[in-house]
Parts: structure tokens; sequence; C-alpha cells
């Protein structure tokens, strides 16, 4: 393969400035994401520490193999709302005895560890990247049940409403996904480090092995304040629910841990003994560090997702030896396409140069047939406003064409990784595989926007149809009162399409540094390759 070129210049003014705006909305992120590891703050984690108790970060990190990473999905959820940053959960994927598994702990910390609107979303997120990706599903359990606050907005008097609503759709929803990996045979193992209450009881209690910890881990589906309330019976924690009641009478329990740390030597061994092999085989290629400075990628998009940039420019810096084939480089230019290597594992790559034509449109259905029929995954690098539109180009077909790559993501079956690193407006989200079309992963950069459309696009767009409306009437047209509202809807378009907003809704697994692309990625591959690595021959109809 060639190695890409790069004409990046990193003394040019425009550099300096994209990377010190880049700069700063790192340490943004990185003071959320501290916040988020701060749990529920300096009083909380004394609390903690008085009762001889790990916080959550310090429990996985410890049941990590030594010198292994951990790839945090989704660390600052629930920023914006009335929940602690991180929700009070932490998600990611780690390497146990080595092997690669899915890992769900409570922060105990926040909130005695509670069901929230944003936490759900992440659990059932760990529950799915378990499912799709063939990974064994392990979870650190404290909690105290539902959290009563609503769904984070407080001011809004239907927030009870839609907590009711969500708890049994999301959180009654999770016995069934623990149950189906079980089914699925894929392991699934809770290590109870408290009590655990209510809808919290059935997180070891529909999973495989079940580790508990004297005179600590508390299960039962009522506590004694409940129980007295329903029976008139007065309980006592241990009786109801206690680890050596549950090990020794009610045989919920499987292995009985003297302490936190005992307990997550148990998970070791557990996990050791699980006879455990990726089906999706091993690196194959070399995998060469890129020819190219990774720091490039720090100033090569500015935070104006108008002005351009060449996508080869991150190819070049995150593919291995930054070598890269590229496919009809000659046809639909808009669209790049080709084929390369990530920590040794061969990918085939569709980046934006541009809105999508319907020459790009087609190159990318053929280009996706094309890795489905060899079983290559497949990395969508996401800077795109969307397919072109106009009569000129309807009549050239761009919905036709537009569908079709539509069609070949829909019905792709080898594994899709999406990396937002500047717009993805509208349907081009979707033709880029977008988080709607079962992508394995989805991370962004903090350059990132996401929206239905560009913000100043819809501003104008309801201008267009309000005056339309108003002439349809037979009324006048309210100039200054349409002028505001255009300002106050284009302010909040913004705001909302920022990668930082989107991240904390868990709209995606998480936002990264863009020099740690190649990493996540190859972490990313990693997961995906523990399932079958296989592609569809077949298609569903497009018009040809």
């Amino acid at each position: 393969m060639a190695v890409l070129d790069t004409s990046l210049d990193m003394k040019s003014d425009a550099y300096l400035r994209n990377r010190a705006d880049m700069d700063e909305m790192i340490a943004t992120f990185d003071q959320l994401q501290q916040e988020a590891s701060d749990g529920g703050g300096p009083e909380a984690m004394a609390r903690l520490q008085s009762r001889n108790k790990m916080p959550i970060r310090e429990r996985i990190a410890l049941a990590l193999d030594p010198d292994t990473p951990f790839l945090e999905i989704s660390s600052i959820a629930g920023w914006r709302s009335s929940f602690a940053v991180g929700s009070g959960f932490v998600l990611g994927i780690g390497v146990i005895a080595g092997i690669e598994c899915v890992i769900l702990g409570h922060d105990p910390s926040v909130r005695a560890g509670a069901f929230n609107a944003f936490n759900t979303k992440k659990l059932m997120r760990g529950l799915e990247i378990a499912r799709e990706n063939r990974l064994p599903y392990v979870q650190f359990v404290e909690s105290a049940g539902a959290d009563l606050r609503g769904d984070g907005d407080a001011e809004d008097p239907e927030a009870a409403i839609r907590r009711e609503e969500g708890h049994f759709a999301e959180t009654g929803r999770l016995f069934y996904e623990i149950t189906e990996l079980s089914k699925l045979r894929i392991p699934t193992v809770s290590l109870v480090f408290g009590a655990s209450t209510a809808g919290g009881a059935y997180q070891p209690g529909m999973s495989d092995y079940n580790i508990f910890i004297r005179k600590q881990s508390k299960v039962f589906l009522g506590g004694p304040p409940l129980v007295k309330m329903a029976t008139g019976e007065d309980a006592d924690e241990e009786s109801l629910g206690g680890a050596d009641m549950h090990c020794t009478v009610s045989g919920l329990g499987d292995y009985l841990a003297e302490d936190e740390r005992d307990g997550i030597r148990l998970l070791r061994e557990v996990m050791s003994h699980l006879n455990w092999h990726k089906l999706g085989g091993q690196p194959t290629l070399a995998a060469d560090d890129p020819v190219h400075d990774v720091d490039g990628l720090l100033g090569l998009v500015s935070k104006d997702l108008k002005q351009p940039f060449d996508i080869r420019e991150v190819i070049a810096r995150i593919v291995d030896g930054s070598c890269f084939e590229e496919f009809k480089p000659l046809y639909g230019p808009t669209l790049v396409c080709g084929w390369a290597s990530v920590h040794g594992y061969p990918v085939g790559i569709l980046g934006n140069n541009g809105a999508l034509f319907s020459e790009s449109a087609e190159k990318a259905a053929q280009f996706i047939q094309l890795c489905n029929q060899i079983n290559v995954p497949l990395l969508f690098l996401h800077n795109i406003t969307g397919f072109i539109v106009g009569t000129d180009f309807e009549q050239g077909g761009i919905t036709k064409n537009g569908s079709k790559m539509i069609n070949a993501v829909s019905n792709s079956t080898v594994p899709h990784i999406t990396v937002i690193v500047g717009a993805s407006y509208g349907a081009g989200n979707y033709g880029m595989s977008g988080r709607a079309f079962n992508t394995r992963f989805t991370f962004i950069w903090p350059t990132a926007k996401i929206a239905v459309m560009g913000p100043k696009q819809m501003a104008g767009v309801m201008s267009i149809i309000g005056r339309a409306a108003a002439e349809r009437r037979g009324l006048e047209f309210d100039e200054a009162a349409d002028a505001k509202r255009a300002e106050t809807a284009e302010y909040w378009a913004e705001e909302r399409s920022k990668g930082l907003f989107a991240t904390s809704r868990v709209s995606d697994d998480g936002m990264i540094d863009p020099r740690d692309t190649r990493s996540v990625i190859g972490f990313a591959l990693s997961a995906c390759h523990s399932g079958p690595v296989e592609g569809t021959k077949e298609y569903g109809t497009w018009r040809m």
C-alpha cells in the first residue's frame, strides 16, 4: 500500500489557532471527566473510606489485569442535568484474567448507586455492547434501587411521570437483557459490594455467577422498612438478605468473600475458568505506528466547521504505517474510500471530503459490498453536512443513489465503528452509519456537531415555513418576532448540536482526545473480534 503524504503545516496560523481552540475544548472535557471521577464529592468519598469501602474506580482498577487499558463509555453522562456528571455509574471495556469484558459499576458515593435516567441508558448500552460483540459482562453492584428525582429536569412537573414510564421500559428491560446474554452463552458475573435493593437485586438474581462479601453485601427485593409496611414483619438486614444467608440458605450467592479485595480475587478466579476464546481472530497485519505526527490532529479541524480539511490527513495519522489503498480515487471524490489496518486489524475506511453526491453515494455502496465480501470491518469518519440537494441533483438521482448507500449500510453485517470528527448532519449521519444503524461503537471529537441540520439552516427553514403559513392565512408576517424566534432557535440548535451536549445525553460512546483515536479504534476492533466477523452477501432491493 502507498504511504499517505501530508500537506499539513503545523507552524501555520490556521493550525496554531485550531490547536489553541482544541486544547481549550479538551481541557473542558478533562475537567468534566475529573468531576465524574470525584463521584459524590469529598464527604461521600470519606464516608466510603470510613466503612472500609473502595471507590468504584479503585475497585475496577484492582480487577483489571496490570498495565492494561480501560476504555470508558459515556464518561460525562448527565452533564447539565440535576444528576451528577457521570450519572453515578462507570461503564467500559477492560481485560480481567486475560479476557476482554464489559464492566458496569455502580458508584456508591453518588446517591448510593441508584438508577436514574442517564445511568440506565449507560447500563443498557453496556448490555448492548456485550451482546453485539460477544463480550462477557461483569457488574460491580451496589444499588439503592431507582432514584426518585425524575429524569434530571427539576423544573419539569411531568418528570415523575416520565420516570415511572422509563423505569418500567428501561430498568425492567435489564432483567431480560442479562438473561438473554446467558442464553447466548455470554457469561454474566456479579460482584455485590453493598446493599442491592429492588431492581438492583435482580442484577445478581439474573447473573450466571454471584460473589458476595461477608457483612457487606445485602440483596433483597424490599428492605426491612418495606417488609415492615407490607407484611408487618420486623426483619433485620442480615437475616433478610445478608451475604452469609444467601450463600448458605437461599443459594443466590455462589462465592463468599471476606472483604472487597478478596471479592475481586474471586472475580478474577471466576473469569480465569470461563474457557473463553475470541471467534473473530487476532490481528493479522503489522501494527506499525503512523509515519506522521499524531499531534497534527489537534490543529487539523477548525471549530468553525465550514472550514474544509482533507480527511486523508486524519487517516494518515491513525492507520498502521500511514498506509492506505484508496478505492476509486478519481470517482465521487467527496467521499474517500479505501483499505488500511489499525493495530493489525484490516479495515475499510469511508471518510467525508464534502457533501455526498450521487457518484460518492454509489461508490460507498459498492465499497461496503466489497468489504462484506471479504469480512473486513468498516470505519466511518464523519465530517458531513448531508446529501447534496437541489433540482439538478434530484433529477440526477441523488435520492435514489443515496438510498443505495443507506441500503448498503443497513444490510452490512461486518462491524461498523464511527468517529465523528466534524459535522454529522441529517441523512448524512445515516449514510455514514450513525448510531441508529447498529454501529458497534461511536466516538466523537471535541469539534463534533450532530443535528438534523445545521443551526443556521434550521432557523432559516423555520422562517421560510412561517412566512408561507402567514401568506396562506392572509396575515401580516411579523418580521421582528420572526428574527427573535430565529435567533433563539439558532442558539439552542447550536448549543444542543455540540458534541459535549450530545455525549452527555449518551447519544454516542464517548468523547475522545483526537490523539487517542488510533488507540480507541484499535480497542474497539479488538472488542468486535470477540465475536465472529462475517459480512453479508445479501442486500435489500435497491433501484438501479
